[in-house]
């Protein structure tokens, strides 16, 4: 999941500050996501894909090699 956000979050040009920033997020919470260093809730998960304006379910599929 974490490589699924950061590859959507840099599609859209947006850093990790800018984009915790627009869903309400503090950066450091969600760099840890994006590491996957942190367990996200389903909450956040349908915040975060909102911000990325995609189903959350995408952000749970493997990442294409």
């Amino acid at each position: 999941m974490a490589a699924n956000i950061r590859r959507c979050r840099k599609a859209r040009g947006l850093s990790q500050q800018d984009f915790a920033y627009d869903i309400e997020m503090d950066r450091t919470y969600f760099g840890g996501i994006e590491r996957g260093e942190r367990n996200v809730s389903i909450d956040n998960i349908e915040r975060i894909a909102k911000g990325l304006n995609i189903s959350p379910h995408l952000l749970l599929q493997e990442p294409e090699s």
